[in-house]
């Protein structure tokens, strides 16, 4: 056996980096005075880490600017996004009046490192004061720019000292330490999550002839540092239950009409832990791990590559790679595998891996373990350090052709939550379109608005031989991408030839901003609109802005539109930004899970981690057809929350999948949804060219509101889908969901308080239309950014579960919403049934009790209210007992799926425009008619009540007005004159009175109020 490489020598003393953060406080606005003479002398204390700063006082500035950097240092950068940040404003008592005893808090920001930017990405942001405490009194504004970066200290070797007298210390090595050299450099960006992988078994192949077996060792197992958490989240991590080694026993699948969700019978023992363990929502999956590094000395060979066979897998390596002037001796594969491991049926099996030469498949040599004696990897543990293993041949061997050389690998046996399962392969990976089958994690373009402001334009060449008095209809048209909007009618000047139209147009733009903002100027006077120059401006070059600071306008010089030859053409006065304060919705309002800004550095701090388990599905339906008349379903999983997609692997030809995938969110907002839809993979059997659609299976939506801190939630859901046909039931889907939060921490509990959009929504407002507009551009770009993964995520599944079609035209819809209001108005038609009752003595002893409560509140008016909320509170703790057990799925009663016509939901389904023939159009569009010509009614209704309450004093009906003013003074006479509880006890015992004391009919003042006139006579 030859000697070993030799390993490349490591730096022995490699840089040090520090990482370094930078607080610009750049102004103030608005800070109130209190230093006794009207105004303020402010400062500024940066507390961050241990350290604290102050900037400069300014004099006497209720609005001071400072423009003062400070400068921190991070002692450690792995958890600097959970350290805090506070900026405290406080009244220089030595500039005031001389009274003051102390500096007077002018009010703080408190930041986290999740709102800290990179260098070269910070913006000025202008940050609401907050108070310190409830007494405080506070207002303003404080700008800051919050950004960091990395030093690298190289410390230069110390010079070869001359011997010198012992008296003398040595100097030379202290000044080399005390000066080191400064390099900056910028951190490369964060690397992405590593993606789930999951192995599917195959057939056993032949068994390999015999070879010895080694041994596997591995070095000692070194503790892997665990991920850390906010603050906050780092309290609710005590007391976390993790899930002991039992399987779960699932409950038996009930009926096809059985559309609720059910509970899951799951066991969580073992005692409380100070951490969550990972995968601890799903059952474990055992795996046998191989990883080939790579080999030294082997025979003469073109093209090597490893097999790997146990009792019942086989998997073949990828070719092997070899480095620029090395020979084939020596290749290298640097490939994980993972199998499916079953310890009772693998106790006695083997595990061997031999070298094989591709082109002419001839044995190079082999390795052969006994899987008994393989070790078992438990994270943390540090991952298993490969050996070298001599490769033997087996007796079948040509004699002639000698088997040398060394393998070095790694075998363990672990779960799925190795660090090494993310990029292991299995023995489907032969197949074509196999990345298909791979689990993967997917991140959200950043969006961004992009707002054009078009303020006005100048020596246009409008069009000749115009006709008199004719005035040119100017308009500007933007394009960015598919995107396209128009202006309206540009007004034009009296004394000038300019056009006026100060309009802001809005686009959606998403990074990396490499895209070009086209603008249009059109004369749309004649039939045929006719350009009259364009601009063209690259999207990346266009400011940031993060709140409602004024954005400085620019002129911008018009191209010819023929030709484009660069001739002047006018100028455009344009205000542009990019608007970084705003939410960009790709999700409909009723379920969007993520409300948070496009700056990140007006994030709040996460509140809490949605860990999501996806168990499996039972009971699925077969969606294509295989050979011999039998089907077969593909299934794989889609969760969406926030920016974060992911995606479970394939499980091919199963009725009864089983992912056992466990994946974590961040959560900045608790009133928001997570979505998870199940599809049927059609995209992996696509041939090269082709594209097919994934079919969809069902979904199921989980608002982590209605989740209950630090609990798990283990339940089945049916997956239900609505086809032409009617509704359909797929199966059912097993999750397991925790929120883990704490449940009464302040900022919990605050969140209910604050704006449930960013501050830019309410300061400059988007109306309904517009956002709906932005809303199906932003998905559109969500679906087309996806798309170009690998594997790529639909647009039609990105479509399902943004639920892009929520504001499509649906007679069920419709049914349902005027359900939904009916039973929101039901107290109310209860509250008048139960009066009834109560005037119609059904219940004399409720009667009677309901004439005492009114006389006490009539004798006592000031306990009026508190009864009230009290009477609230004892509604609320009487529901407690009904509370839901378990996060609601999919309601198909509330949607009115059950009953739906198929005529209604042929209708639902057809496209825009419609592509059914015209008869069926005119049947739909008469049914339309009828149902509009119902709401037309109820809404002349409601019109006359209003025209007849205004009748009583317009004089239309000089009697009844009479009639009704008397009535008004005899009224004001008699309460002037009687004490108002005589008169309130008056009209209670009035409508309270016995039936025998009533008349049937109604009375006169419901009467005098329907002969009121209204303008309805007045309708052609």
């Amino acid at each position: 056996m030859s000697d070993y490489p030799p390993q490349q020598p490591s730096d022995p003393n490699p840089p040090t980096t520090v990482r370094k953060l930078v607080v610009e406080i750049i102004e103030a606005r608005d800070l109130l005075p209190k230093d006794g003479q009207g105004s303020s002398s402010p400062y500024v204390i940066v507390d961050f880490d241990g350290q604290k700063k102050r900037t400069s006082t300014v004099q006497r500035n209720l609005n001071p600017v400072w423009n003062e950097a400070l400068e921190f240092i991070v002692s450690d950068p792995k958890s600097m996004e959970f350290e805090e940040l506070n900026v405290e404003v406080f009244n220089d008592k030595k500039l005031s009046n001389g009274n003051a005893r102390k500096n007077h808090f002018l009010g703080r920001v408190k930041l986290y490192g999740t709102q800290f930017a990179k260098r070269g990405d910070e913006g000025l942001v202008y940050f609401t004061m907050e108070k310190k405490s409830v007494f405080s009194w506070i207002r303003g504004e404080l700008g800051l720019k919050i950004y960091y970066y990395d030093e690298i200290l190289e410390e230069q070797p110390p010079q070869e000292q001359q011997p010198e007298p012992p008296q003398e210390p040595p100097q030379g090595a202290e000044e080399v330490t005390k000066k080191p050299v400064v390099v900056v450099f910028e951190e490369p960006p964060t690397p992405a999550m590593p993606t789930h992988i999951a192995m599917e078994t195959r057939e056993p192949s032949p068994p390999m002839h015999e070879h010895p077996r080694g041994t596997v060792s591995g070095p000692p197992a070194e503790s892997i540092p665990a991920p850390e958490f906010s603050p906050e989240v780092r309290k609710l991590q005590v007391g976390g239950r993790p899930m002991a080694g039992d399987r779960s026993k699932f409950l038996r699948r009930p009926a096809n009409g059985d559309y609720s969700p059910k509970i899951i019978s799951g066991k969580f023992a073992g005692d409380t832990s100070e951490r969550i363990a990972a995968y601890d929502l799903v059952e474990p999956m055992q795996y046998l791990f191989i990883r080939i590094v790579k080999a030294r000395g082997l025979s003469q060979n073109e093209n090597p590559y490893a097999k790997i066979r146990t009792s019942g897998h086989t998997a073949q390596s990828k070719p092997a790679m070899n480095r620029p002037g090395d020979s084939s001796a020596n290749p290298e594969w640097h490939q994980v595998f993972a199998l499916a491991y079953n310890k009772e049926n693998s106790a006695n099996s083997t595990l061997e891996i031999s070298i094989w030469d591709s082109p002419s498949e001839q044995f190079l040599g082999g390795v052969c373990f006994d899987l008994s004696d393989v070790p078992v990897r438990d994270p943390p543990d540090s991952p298993l350090a490969p050996q070298w293993y001599h490769l033997e041949g087996g007796a079948a061997d040509d004699p002639n052709r000698a088997v040398s050389g060394d393998l070095q690998l790694s075998v363990w046996i672990g779960t799925q939550a190795d660090d090494a399962f993310p990029e292991s392969c299995s023995p489907d990976s032969a197949l074509p379109h196999v990345s298909y089958t791979r689990p993967k994690v997917y991140q959200s373009p950043k969006l961004w608005y992009l707002r054009v402001t078009v303020i006005e334009a100048q020596d246009l060449h409008l069009l000749p031989n115009l006709p008199p008095l004719t005035v040119p209809e100017i308009r500007v048209k933007g394009q960015l991408g598919f995107q396209s909007v128009r202006t309206r009618r540009g007004s034009m000047s009296h004394h000038t030839s300019a056009f006026h139209w100060n309009e802001d147009i809005i686009f959606v733009a998403g990074e990396p901003l490499e895209d070009s903002l086209i603008l249009l100027v059109e004369d749309r006077t004649a039939r045929d609109p006719a350009i009259l120059g364009h601009v063209l401006l690259p999207v990346g070059s266009i400011e940031q802005r993060l709140d409602e600071r004024h954005v400085p306008a620019k002129w911008y010089g018009l191209e010819s539109g023929q030709g484009g030859n660069g001739s002047y053409c006018g100028r455009l006065h344009l205000r542009m930004c990019l608007e970084g304060g705003y939410h960009v919705l790709d999700e409909a309002a009723h379920i969007c899970s993520d409300f948070t800004p496009t700056a990140k550095q007006l994030w709040k701090p996460a509140i809490g981690i949605l860990e999501l388990g996806i168990l499996g599905a039972r009971g699925l339906l077969p969606m294509k057809s295989k050979g011999n008349g039998k089907g077969s379903t593909d299934a794989y999983c889609v969760a969406k929350y926030g920016k974060k997609w992911v995606r479970t692997r394939t499980i091919t030809d199963s009725f009864d999948p089983r992912w056992n995938e466990q994946y974590t969110w961040q959560v900045y907002d608790p009133c928001t949804v997570l979505t998870i839809g199940v599809f049927d993979n059609w995209r992996m059997f696509a041939e090269a060219g082709e594209e097919k659609s994934d079919y969809r299976i069902g979904k199921v939506r989980v608002r982590v509101s209605t989740l209950q801190s630090n609990k798990v939630y283990m339940n089945s859901y049916p997956l239900m889908v609505l086809l032409r046909t009617g509704l359909k039931k797929m199966g059912e889907i097993e999750l397991a969901v925790r929120f883990a939060c704490p449940s009464l921490l302040p900022d919990t509990c605050g969140i209910y308080g604050q704006p449930l959009l960013p501050r830019m929504h309410y300061l400059r407002p988007l109306g309904v239309a517009q956002q709906e507009a932005l809303r199906g551009a932003a998905t559109k770009m969500v679906a087309a950014w996806l798309a170009r993964s690998e594997p790529p995520l639909g647009p039609e599944v990105v479509r399902y579960l943004l639920d892009a079609d929520s504001l499509t035209w649906s007679m069920r819809k419709s049914k349902a919403n005027w359900f939904r209001i009916v039973a929101v108005l039901s107290w109310a038609v209860g509250l008048a049934k139960w009066l009834d009752h109560i005037r119609r003595w059904r219940n004399p002893v409720t009667t009677i009790l309901v004439h005492v409560l009114y006389l006490v509140l009539v004798w006592y008016p000031d306990l009026i209210v508190p009864t009230g909320f009290l009477y609230v509170f004892l509604i609320g703790v009487w529901y407690y007992r009904f509370r839901p057990k378990i996060p609601a799925g999919m309601d198909v009663k509330l949607s009115q799926a059950e009953t739906v016509d198929p005529d209604e939901l042929d209708e639902e389904f057809d496209t825009m425009p419609s592509s059914r023939p015209p008869e069926v159009i005119r049947v739909r569009y008469d049914r339309l008619r009828i149902l509009a010509a119902r709401v037309q009614t109820v809404l002349g209704d409601f019109a006359t009540q209003g025209e007849r309450v205004q009748a009583l004093v317009s004089w239309r009906d000089p009697r009844a007005s009479k009639l009704f003013i008397g009535v008004c003074l005899a009224i004001t006479v008699v309460l002037y004159s009687v004490p108002p509880k005589m008169v309130a006890v008056a009209l209670g015992f009035y409508f309270l009175r016995h039936p025998m004391f009533r008349d049937p009919m109604p009375p006169a003042s419901l009467n005098f109020f329907r002969r009121l006139p209204s303008l309805s006579d007045r309708l052609l």
